[in-house]
């Protein structure tokens, strides 16, 4: 690929040049004068375009390869509003169709590429469920701890314009100036560099907040060298579908606070900032300027505040998530596993965590991460979510070095020590597998690494966190990598080794006492195994029997 073929995925530079035609606003559309002094406003009705930035050095993001070296004069948009309705399943909203939307021309650019809108639900695939998505934007938060964050916010918002159900995570990190805007609305973009941070592909906002909704808009603060900076940015499948774009925009609005005179002056040009305001408040839950602005009043210098909305629905039309069931809690609705087993041991199997963090936030939530700096917070609906180290949770612990072969050889700057035990609720509970994190956010929960065709190995559980292979992109699996087989293969040997260790052991506890009462091997060991399916744990047989 030669330099003038380098993707940039944004076109927020001076030398590109993007035309869209511009389309009158319906007359419900009405800017607050309130905030007009912020900057002399020349521009007519005629200038406020209801589907992208007005012809000019646009402040919005749009997500294509730029800039091109190239002559782009020549690419125009015609975008009417007046598309078929979104279709509200996420798994049902990736069927776009712009024959009859807007086109690309491009003169004496045949190298010119450009994302199209569809590429926003594609990418957003890779989440198969809502939790994960969720914990994809705590990451963010969690990685804005060495920035001062010390708190996360989720909770549900509403939507002014309906009334809907709205999802609101919001930090009080560092903030992100334009600049930083921009690439978070950009792909494979990432500023992160610290080896402790969990985010590095610069792509998790976009799968995540488009697998949850339609729409997501984005408010935030940036202090530094004190100048202080408000930005806007409004990442919507809604508008990209309605007005039939073939090519992702994303309007984006620019604030900075003047000292001089005690109020806002926006950046990056009054026509452009006018075209995008006019995109925002068309499309947004907010419809006056001074209800954007009302958004950072909770945010404070720095922090970052995201409403994602047009939440998706399930095939019944209930929203996937439900903030109805417990109103401290998030659930995915319908998504409670029913388990199969003795009747007197279905309600601990079904009330453990290992079932519910499936469906609910909260419990997903506080096994998350394995430990996180105080005095930061995960805060879900008002309540502050504690840490549950699921180590704790077990009993007979055993810890297991393991340093993998990097190679050909043993590293021990690899090493990883695996926490391994039964359940304290072992054998009643069908649970077991290990729970792998990386960089102390959970990767893989309960991962069954043996298929258990009987009770050997039930309720034996794992912790250990293993930084030396990579996650995937959706941070809910590992890449596949010969590491990564090496790891599962031990991890094997580890739950059998443990299995047959206590096994032996009550065996022998248990031939002892039974040879001195007159018992054969024979009999004692049809009694163990008959006391452990009676759900006793081995150990609490063997003393039961002195």
């Amino acid at each position: 690929m030669g330099p003038t073929e380098i993707v940039d995925l944004s076109s927020d530079d001076e030398s590109e040049t993007v035309c869209l035609k511009a389309v009158k606003l319906e007359g419900d559309f009405v800017t607050d004068k309130r905030y007009q002094s912020h900057t002399t406003r020349q521009d007519s009705e005629e200038n406020l375009s209801s589907t992208g930035p007005s012809t000019g050095h646009s402040n919005s993001s749009v997500l294509e390869q730029g800039p091109s070296p190239v002559d782009d004069t020549g690419i125009s948009y015609v975008s009417p509003i007046g598309a078929a309705p979104l279709c509200r399943q996420f798994w049902k909203a990736g069927n776009y169709d712009d024959r009859i939307g807007s086109k690309v021309t491009v003169q004496n650019a045949k190298s010119y590429l450009h994302v199209h809108p569809m590429f926003l639900h594609s990418n957003a695939t890779s989440h198969k469920w809502a939790f994960g998505a969720v914990a994809e934007l705590l990451d963010n938060a969690v990685d804005e701890i060495q920035s001062g964050a010390t708190f996360v916010i989720v909770d549900k918002t509403s939507n002014p314009r309906d009334g809907s159900p709205a999802l609101l995570i919001q930090d009080d990190g560092g903030g992100m100036d334009p600049e930083a805007m921009r690439r978070c609305m950009s792909f494979g973009f990432s500023d992160k560099k610290s080896q402790f941070a969990i985010g590095r592909y610069g792509n998790g906002f976009k799968t995540s907040t488009m697998r949850l909704g339609a729409d997501a808009i984005v408010f935030s603060c940036h202090l530094n060298n004190r100048i202080l900076t408000q930005s806007i940015g409004l990442l919507s499948y809604t508008y990209l579908t309605q007005t039939q774009l073939d090519r992702i925009v994303v309007p984006m609005v620019n604030y900075e606070f003047d000292t001089s005179t005690g109020s806002l002056k926006v950046l990056n040009g009054n026509e452009h900032f006018m075209s995008n305001l006019s995109l925002l408040l068309r499309w947004s839950p907010y419809s006056l300027e001074a209800d954007l602005l009302k958004q950072f009043d909770d945010i404070g210098p720095h922090g970052t505040k995201i409403i994602i909305y047009n939440l998706w629905c399930n095939d019944d039309g209930s929203l996937e998530l439900d903030f109805d069931t417990d109103s401290k809690d998030i659930r995915i609705a319908g998504d409670i596993k029913r388990i199969d087993t003795l009747k007197a041991w279905k309600s601990i199997n079904e009330n453990h965590i290992a079932n519910r963090f499936r469906y609910s936030l909260h419990v997903y939530l506080s096994i998350l991460y394995l430990k996180i700096p105080e005095p930061f917070q995960i805060i879900l609906r008002g309540q502050v979510v504690k840490l549950h180290n699921i180590a704790d949770d077990l009993k007979y612990p055993q810890f297991v070095k393991y340093a993998p072969a990097i190679g050909g050889s043993a590293t021990g700057t690899a090493l990883t020590v695996t926490t391994i035990g039964f359940l304290k609720e072992a054998p009643q509970v069908n649970i077991h597998g290990f729970n792998v994190y990386h960089k102390n956010r959970l990767i893989l929960p309960f991962w069954q690494v043996v298929s258990y065709s009987d009770s050997r190995g039930r309720g034996v559980v794992g912790i250990l966190q293993a930084d030396f292979i990579e996650p995937t992109h959706n941070k809910q699996d590992f890449e596949r990598t010969s590491l990564f087989q090496k790891l599962e293969v031990r991890l094997k040997q580890m739950t059998w080794e443990y299995w047959l260790k206590w096994i032996g052991l009550a065996c022998l506890a248990t031939h002892t006492l039974y040879i001195s009462k007159g018992k054969t091997v024979c009999t004692t060991l049809l009694f163990l195994f008959h006391a452990f399916a009676q759900m006793k744990s081995l150990l609490s047989v063997c003393c039961s029997l002195v």
